[in-house]
């Protein structure tokens, strides 16, 4: 009996050590499927409802609404004054999108688009984030340099935190922290919240501008997208970790943890650079989606990848580019079966 358990435990030593020494799967690639038309406008931030298969994204002076099964488009879900955010709260059926021009947030039914209430925030309000540890909601405000703690539940605001400076995307870690991409003091804001303070602060070094931010909870690692077309992977306490080249002006960056990838869209070339986390943190694949694509939102189920687009004409001088009109689409980008 003795040899025969010295055994097992020998064989299952020796499957571990094969286990930990077999090198990471390989991230998948990715092309461009399909796209889906919609009502020409401006846009900003997008989210996924897995569970209802529904996407939402700022668009204008409108939530517009898709119908992933079906396609089915809905151009004003609810109205909104300049909206930055649409952000589908996790285990519910609820939206939140912040209105830019009004200082306000809205809570809504992602179906039916019946607003239960309307919430002040700080001035511009701008990218929304959920915290699970909480069960809130975290509502950045670049021109007061704060951020309004909204209850789920009761949709009241719990605090307003001071954080300082330009603030962009936040990502949050599941354990009581919010890592927010500060634009123009190049750095990360980290926040408890539980006590609802900011923490400390850490510099992104060869960033310029962060933009979007992403938690990869499966390997601890933190990555900020850059507008001068860097992306930084950190670890949360601020030690760099890679400096990796992307592409121009992102305003976004996701993670899919079941395919280990960080997910990040550069409107100024029209890529999506996937960079895998296992091991050393590199770009696996630029995937040309379209000049202007620079926010997505995922469905973790599917692994899709849905980034608003237009055609854009010459620009004239130092003037922006300006849309075509009748080119606005969602573009669906799919990732490869492994």
């Amino acid at each position: 009996m003795r040899t025969l358990v010295l055994g097992v435990a020998l064989l299952a030593a020796t499957a571990t050590l094969a286990s930990a020494a077999s090198p990471p799967a390989p991230a998948p690639s990715y092309h461009v499927g399909s796209s889906i038309p919609g009502p020409d406008g401006g846009w900003d931030l997008a989210s996924v409802d897995p569970v209802a298969h529904r996407l939402y994204l700022a668009h204008g002076d409108s939530i517009l609404a898709v119908d992933l099964a079906s396609g089915k488009v809905t151009p004003t879900l609810i109205p909104a004054q300049r909206a930055h955010a649409a952000l589908a709260i996790p285990g519910t059926r609820e939206v939140l999108s912040t209105n830019g021009a009004a200082n306000t947030a809205t809570i809504f039914d992602g179906a039916t688009g019946k607003v239960r209430a309307v919430i002040p925030t700080g001035r511009k309000p701008d990218a929304a984030v959920w915290d699970p540890a909480t069960r809130t909601l975290w509502v950045m405000n670049p021109d007061s340099g704060d951020i309004t703690v909204i209850d789920a539940a009761s949709a009241k605001v719990l605090a307003t935190v001071p954080v300082g400076g330009s603030l962009e995307l936040g990502a949050a870690d599941g354990h009581g922290h919010l890592f927010i991409n500060v634009e123009d003091k190049n750095d990360v804001a980290v926040v408890d919240t539980r006590t609802r303070k900011l923490v400390r602060r850490f510099p992104l070094a060869g960033c310029d501008g962060p933009t979007g931010i992403a938690f990869a909870p499966d390997v601890r690692l933190l990555v900020s997208a850059c507008a001068n077309g860097k992306a930084i992977v950190s670890s949360p306490n601020g030690a760099l970790r890679a400096t990796l080249d992307i592409g121009l002006r992102p305003d976004g960056a996701l993670y899919d943890e079941r395919r280990h990838v960080a997910l990040i869209p550069s409107g100024g070339d029209g890529t999506l650079a996937v960079i895998s986390v296992a091991g050393t943190p590199r770009v696996v694949e630029r995937v040309a989606t379209a000049k202007s694509a620079r926010t997505a939102a995922l469905d973790p189920a599917t692994g899709r990848v849905y980034l608003a687009a237009v055609d854009q004409a010459s620009a004239l001088g130092g003037e922006r580019p300006k849309a075509i009109p009748g080119t606005f689409r969602i573009i669906v980008v799919e990732p490869s079966a492994r």
